[in-house]
């Protein structure tokens, strides 16, 4: 029988910050020099190659396993189902639960244990695990939810994305700007329907790439605290992405028997907008095709970049909202794609 997303659900949170909240940083190159352009022309040189504007914050009194619990009572709403029914609660993040200003990553409890908790449900059976896989942490979960059905282990399984990057970056790297928070969710069950997860690809690289996101102190010269912070090699990522995603993609989707012209929506992680704008054109170049007007959504600027929060979330607005003007109909085939620390990538085929 076909394994479906059967119910969704994202929490966004409600704190806007906009770029010009930036205007008064001091930043520093990695190492610690500072720069000779304005924040005026950072800012602006910013939005032009990554497209956001402004990103979501979330509330201080919210951690991660909080918005992925909010997340969570919309995606068993949307599902129609009985929490207590839950096979697997499958939680991907990065960095555990953070307490505001601590900066502090709690990894105990288990992000997972206190969804399951904070969803007050009693099925001992019930099974809650995180998953470190990086930005692609939420796809590759639905991945293993699919393994679990299709081998009899679960009957059915929640997904579930969610960070609160905001709180682990260095306020004196201009790459802090990039980062945002949400959570976004799925149920994954069998379904007597057509369609479902029709393939899959998952592929890690772990050489030098192994190091192109990692933690480090801050930039500023002035800053002795030994408290570590989200860093990345910006050039070697979107040079890695471009390299990679287009031919696993190309791979997934062959996998699953479809046309590339069968394709009406590609859900690609938001990293950036120019980044994502490379994929789609070597993705489309390896069919010798034009990109379809309107195949992609983008909601990196306005939503920022919330890690494995970023694809359920942008999933589930586009289902339930027709995010600008985006649409997806019963029995339409999408892609779902993404890479991130690892350095990961996967994707999946899906037929509405």
């Amino acid at each position: 029988m076909p394994i479906h997303i059967t119910g969704t659900g994202s929490f966004i949170p409600k704190n806007k910050i906009k770029n010009s909240s930036f205007a008064e940083k001091v930043f520093f190159d990695k190492d610690g020099n500072g720069y000779p352009n304005s924040n005026d022309e950072i800012i602006e040189k910013f939005q032009s190659i990554t497209g956001i504007q402004e990103r979501r914050y979330a509330d201080k009194e919210h951690m991660t396993s909080d918005l992925a619990a909010f997340a969570s009572i919309e995606a068993i709403k949307d599902a129609g189902i009985d929490k207590e029914s839950l096979d697997y609660i499958i939680v991907a993040h990065n960095f555990g639960n953070i307490e505001y200003g601590t900066n502090q990553y709690i990894s105990l409890p288990s992000v997972a244990t206190m969804v399951k908790h904070k969803l007050e449900i009693v099925n001992e059976n019930c099974v809650a695990y995180d998953l470190i896989f990086g930005c692609p942490g939420w796809i590759e979960g639905i991945i293993q939810a699919k393994s679990f059905i299709k081998s009899k282990m679960a009957k059915r399984c929640l997904v579930i994305g969610a960070d609160t990057l905001s709180r682990t970056i260095d306020h004196s790297d201009r790459d802090s700007m990039i980062f945002a928070d949400g959570a976004g969710a799925a149920i994954i069950e069998e379904k007597l329907d057509d369609g479902g997860i029709l393939s899959h690809k998952t592929i890690t690289k772990a050489g030098k790439e192994a190091l192109y996101l990692f933690c480090d102190k801050s930039y500023d010269p002035k800053n002795k605290e030994n408290i570590k912070h989200i860093k990345m090699n910006g050039r070697k990522v979107y040079e890695f992405a471009i390299s990679n995603i287009p031919a696993a993609l190309k791979s997934c989707l062959e996998e699953s028997g479809k046309d590339i012209n069968d394709v009406k929506k590609i859900f690609l992680h938001q990293a950036n907008e120019k980044l994502d704008e490379a994929v789609l054109k070597y993705f489309y170049k390896q069919f010798d095709k034009k990109i379809p007007k309107d195949i992609m959504p983008i909601s990196v600027d306005v939503f920022g970049n919330s890690s494995v929060a970023t694809i359920p979330t942008l999933y589930d607005v586009v289902l339930k909202t027709n995010f600008k003007e985006h649409k997806i109909n019963k029995g339409d085939i999408i892609l779902f794609a993404s890479v991130g620390a690892g350095m990961n990538i996967n994707a999946i085929t899906y037929q509405l």
